[in-house]
């Protein structure tokens, strides 16, 4: 048996306070490296003019997609995300975060289980 298989294989991801674009641009990115429950149809929209619209993803890292995957994307502002996930499931998904995104940790909170990853997201310089 594989054992990263006995650890929990999905990372849950809530992006708020940006724009519709950026939030979409980030679940986008993610979705060529692993399966999700967002589909490239479900474009995240803007549902309250005065109050913070929160973005929810959940991504499978167990089997990342094989193959070529975009160049990094770019943001029109940096974003703010919340990951949720084991501890082998939050490494693996903020190595992804890193090659696609300039990471900027915020916070971290780790319990018994689960390790929660509070990161600014900002497109790389270009080389």
């Amino acid at each position: 048996m594989d054992s990263e298989r006995l650890h929990p294989e999905s990372v849950s991801l809530e992006i708020s306070g940006c724009s519709k674009e950026d939030a979409r641009i980030v679940f986008d990115s993610l979705c060529a490296y692993f399966d999700s429950d967002r589909c490239s149809e479900d474009v995240p929209q803007d549902w309250h003019e005065v109050r913070p619209t929160v973005w929810l993803g959940t991504f499978e890292v167990a089997s990342p997609h094989e193959g070529a995957h975009p160049a990094a994307p770019r943001l029109s502002a940096s974003v703010e995300a919340d990951a949720h996930g084991g501890y082998w499931a939050i490494d693996r998904f903020r190595t992804t975060l890193h090659d696609l995104f300039k990471v900027h940790d915020l916070s971290t909170a780790s319990g018994d289980q689960e390790r929660e990853l509070h990161v600014r997201l900002e497109s790389r310089s270009p080389m």
